[in-house]
């Protein structure tokens, strides 16, 4: 999962200069779609708008320092830039249109550079340094600024603050290219019929096909699932495996070694031995050897478990292939554990997709959220769009009827789209500008239903949108999934066994009467077949998280050497010629020196769905998770939050009987894949 958090503001006076520019509206719930050449204008305004104001801010007279003259100023400051960042962040991932996407992030990189400046004026950082406050929430906002200010390098000396600035304009462009190069991948595959055994029907139906007649296969999740899952010819499914973890290329290489470089060059400039020293001061975790000792409980769990899972596949690899000393390989893992569960559960992903066809899953997906949280969903039709397939909805609370949010699902792949499963905060929530937030889900998924993956991921990346539009925070800079990092898939990570539960899914009738009743047996067999794979699943994320622990750790390390090595020590080895890390966006999109946090805050999520106990539809608990929880955003300390909904100190006891297998408790859908 990836979290946009650039936002579009809603208040009237700055959305009116540039909505004269034929870009921006002032329509409730819309996102500003400008044309390729408008971009650049609206930029370019923005920027002078912002700049404006940050000379104001630096003019106050400190005597005039008190909350609304600092803190209101900020506020105004971030939904300024932030009218423009929002639309042109979701643009540069999702626009159809080449030229857009290429505008949005030339502006994106604008928008970025600009923080560097004005997070290194002395003159600002002590007029907020100056603000004295009891207010907690006040205090909250005031300490975050003043965090930023130093994480920016406000107290360098000034040759080193100059450094620190080119640092960070180079790391959002690196960012910026390693993304494009997986988005944009064109990759085609091609497959004659003989060689896709046991692929399913559907996925030939209407696919294109070469002048030879093979059918052509991309590189897109539903294309991933279709090859990997099904077919019986282990040329084939190594081929595309193989394509697949090429994906960004030497390219991508080049780019996250020098990252790492320049990471770590920072982290000294500011007096850190590494990077992760650095970045973990405003995480959960703290410190360094915090994440260490829980990556090796987890290992020391899931390690034996992992090696008998891979040989109970090994042995269903040698069954079907007859080969007595059959050697499982990466690209067979798939494939034999969707085949295992068939045989051993009765769980074929073809019938689940049948029984969550797409758009009465979506109805459902809604009714449980709003009964759960006392909101109810609209479909808009009247909100603008940036592709016919997107849909936008606006959220209002059933008590009051008042309008809260708005929000739009962007679920189908195409050309030039961001890959993977995302959370956009378009716009975020400040009480204090009467501003309603928006957010966008952007997925991936297969038009013909959901798998079981596929469902839980939904619920996931739902659970972000819920962070997002239900979020009532005084200030946009504490709004929605504004968290700690390591706590931001907690919400999400929770809710997806809200895809699964009895009580959840006694509601699918009431939303499509003339659907095919839930066969609560299949469910049955589905939770049941979620045990088999935890060593695996959980031994890869532990790995992906030491990996990323070990790039930004002091000294000069290799990102592809490394994961060679580390890899290769696992009982699958690495297969020559893979570049998993030149497809891996997380070390390059926010989570670096932070993948831990997926399964970090699983611990919480765990222990907070336990809150429910076997009523997952208990509207009074929903309540009070929906009020401490996803309205609080990062107003208060995420471990404070959770005590306060649990009633109690948080325990990790649910998430290792998950990892173990032992517990039917919610798995995180981690954004990264094999």
């Amino acid at each position: 999962m990836k979290l946009q958090t650039t936002v579009l503001a809603a208040c009237a006076a700055l959305v009116l200069p540039l909505a004269s520019a034929n870009a921006l509206t002032a329509q409730r719930g819309a996102i500003a779609q400008p044309s390729a050449a408008e971009i650049p204008k609206l930029c370019d305004q923005s920027i002078a708008q912002a700049r404006a104001r940050i000379d104001k801010l630096k003019a106050l007279p400190l005597d005039k320092v008190n909350a609304k003259s600092v803190l209101g100023a900020w506020n105004e400051l971030d939904i300024g830039l932030q009218d423009i960042g929002g639309p042109v962040g979701l643009l540069s991932e999702t626009s159809p249109d080449a030229d857009v996407r290429k505008a949005a992030e030339a502006c994106d990189l604008l928008l970025s550079a600009l923080p560097n400046e004005y997070l290194q004026s002395d003159a600002l950082f002590q007029r907020v340094k100056a603000l004295r406050t009891t207010d907690p929430i006040d205090a909250m906002a005031r300490q975050s600024i003043l965090d930023d200010f130093e994480e920016r390098g406000v107290s360098l000396s000034v040759d080193k603050r100059t450094r620190a600035k080119v640092i960070f304009e180079r790391l959002d462009k690196l960012s910026q290219d390693f993304s494009r190069n997986v988005r944009d991948v064109s990759t085609k595959l091609a497959f004659s019929e003989a060689v896709l055994t046991g692929v399913l029907p559907a996925a030939l139906t209407n696919r294109a096909k070469d002048a030879q007649g093979n059918y052509l296969f991309g590189l897109d999740y539903p294309e991933y699932d279709a090859i990997m899952n099904n077919v019986q010819v282990e040329s084939t499914r190594k081929a595309f495996w193989t394509a697949f973890q090429q994906r960004g290329g030497q390219a991508n290489l080049d780019l996250l070694k020098e990252a790492v470089q320049l990471r770590l060059e920072l982290a000294q400039l500011m007096g850190d031995a590494s990077y992760a020293d650095w970045s973990l001061k405003r995480k959960m975790a703290g410190k360094s050897s915090a994440v260490t000792r829980f990556l090796d409980d987890v290992q020391g769990r899931v390690e034996a478990l992992e090696r008998k899972e891979l040989d109970e596949l090994r042995a269903e690899k040698a069954t079907l292939t007859g080969e007595k000393d059959a050697v499982l390989k990466r690209w067979d893992v798939a494939f034999f554990q969707q085949r295992l569960k068939k045989a051993r559960y009765s769980v074929d992903q073809s019938e689940v997709r049948a029984q969550f066809p797409t758009d009465p899953t979506i109805d459902w997906m809604m009714k449980v959220t709003s009964t759960l949280y006392g909101v109810q969903f609209r479909p808009n039709k009247n909100l603008p769009v940036w592709q016919q397939d997107v849909r936008g909805y606006d959220v209002f609370d059933t008590r009051s009827g008042k309008y809260l949010s708005s929000f739009y699902l962007d679920l189908f792949p195409r050309d030039g789209k961001y890959k993977h499963a995302a959370a956009f905060g378009v716009r975020g929530v400040s009480l204090a500008a009467q501003r309603t937030p928006i957010s966008v889900l952007v997925t991936n998924f297969n038009r013909d239903g959901f798998d079981q993956n596929e469902l839980e991921t939904l619920f996931h990346e739902f659970g972000h949108i819920l962070h997002g539009v239900l979020s009532r925070t005084r200030y946009v800079l504490n709004a929605g999934t504004g968290v700690k990092r390591d706590f931001v898939e907690a919400p999400s990570q929770m809710f997806e066994e809200w895809s699964r539960r009895p009580e959840t899914l006694a509601l699918f009738a009431k939303v499509c009467a003339s659907c095919k009743p839930i066969d609560p047996k299949l469910i049955e067999r589905m939770n049941a077949s979620r045990a088999f794979g935890k060593g695996i699943q959980y031994a890869r994320q532990r790995l992906y998280s030491a990996w990323d622990m070990a790039l930004h750790t002091p000294g000069t390390v290799d990102p592809m050497q490394k994961w060679i090595e580390l890899e290769g020590k696992t009982p699958l080895g690495h297969e020559a010629g893979t570049l998993v890390p030149a497809g891996f966006g997380h070390v390059m999109g926010g989570y670096q020196a932070g993948y831990y946090g997926y399964m970090w805050s699983e611990v919480l999520a765990l222990d907070m769905r336990s809150a429910f106990g076997t009523n997952a539809m208990d509207t009074k608990v929903g309540a009070r998770y929906r009020k401490l929880i996803l309205e609080s955003g990062g107003q208060r300390h995420p471990a404070e939050l959770v005590e306060a909904f649990l009633q109690r100190k948080p325990s990790p006891d649910a998430f290792f009987r998950e990892i173990t297998g032992q517990s039917n408790a919610p798995r995180a859908t981690a954004k990264a894949r094999p």
